[in-house]
């Protein structure tokens, strides 16, 4: 769901909602109304990453950082809402040997 300075991001099979909103929005407590996030990462778990990207790119997202495979076995992808906050997709697979 999403509307001007707002979004919440749920899935139907996780008990989870995650709701990002836009500095200055006036649902905001007075005091944190213009405060910007540093240093956070919400990271989300995905089993088809690459199916996750495209929809994002189609929907018009701005991909931050362009997916990529860690030696460790992680392909991650990050975006970042107008706040700051970094949310990266993440699919954990088998570590190349």
């Amino acid at each position: 769901m999403a509307a001007d300075g707002f979004a919440s991001l749920s899935r139907q099979d996780a008990a989870v909602d995650l709701v990002l909103l836009q500095h200055g929005t006036p649902v905001l407590p007075a005091g944190q109304r213009d405060q910007h996030a540093s240093g956070l990462i919400v990271a989300f778990t995905v089993t088809d990453i690459e199916e996750q990207e495209r929809w994002l790119r189609a929907e018009g997202v701005t991909i931050a950082m362009p997916l990529r495979d860690g030696p460790w076995g992680e392909r991650l992808f990050q975006v970042a809402d107008p706040n700051g906050v970094v949310v990266q997709i993440v699919e954990w697979v088998t570590p190349a040997a």
